[in-house]
């Protein structure tokens, strides 16, 4: 079993801003493949269960807001017994790289990521994280937290939708398959 953590915040108001990056790519997901939504409150998580590579994958959005991800990420890899390190793959916004850029990564700090901190506080660094660029021109006219809980505009949520999910999909199935490659994609142009 493999888990998918996504980041983001619960609530309407969230849907479609730059911090529920990870959210928006796993309700994409989950709907290309008909996998229905559960709220789960042992695990303070709605989550999707699909399979893919013949590997049983279980999609989770933590209902803890963004910032206390990992409470929820602790009591479902405790429930499943479950190592980090192998079965555990975040998907996160990343302010620090340009609008639709995804880059894989085994472990790593929390590069001042709140999300990532609470991973780490109760993971440990050593897991899997795709990091899905937000950045854009209009960053450097707001605060950090204003820009990351701005809305996407209708062309960035087309090309999250189609050419994000698409990517991310793929990178999912290498980690379904244990053969998670370490690569960068750049962003493709609306």
């Amino acid at each position: 079993m493999k888990i998918i953590i996504a980041l983001g915040n619960p609530g309407r108001q969230y849907a479609r801003t730059r911090h529920n990056t990870g959210f928006v790519v796993v309700d994409t997901i989950a709907e290309s493949v008909s996998a229905t939504w559960k709220t789960h409150d042992k695990f303070k998580s709605d989550i999707a269960e699909l399979s893919i590579e013949g590997e049983k994958i279980l999609l989770v959005k933590p209902n803890t807001f963004y910032n206390d991800t990992g409470i929820a990420a602790r009591s479902i890899v405790d429930f499943y017994k479950l190592a980090p390190s192998t079965d555990v793959l975040a998907i996160h916004d990343e302010l620090a790289l340009p609008f639709g850029t995804i880059r894989v990564r085994e472990k790593g700090s929390d590069a001042g990521n709140n999300g990532i901190k609470s991973l780490n506080a109760h993971l440990g660094p050593e897991y899997a994280r795709i990091r899905i660029g937000i950045w854009n021109e209009r960053h450097t006219h707001m605060a950090d937290a204003d820009f990351v809980l701005s809305a996407f505009s209708g062309a960035e949520m087309k090309l999250l939708n189609e050419h994000t999910t698409s990517t991310v999909t793929d990178i999912i199935k290498q980690f379904a398959k244990e053969n998670l490659q370490l690569t960068s994609h750049k962003a493709r142009e609306s």
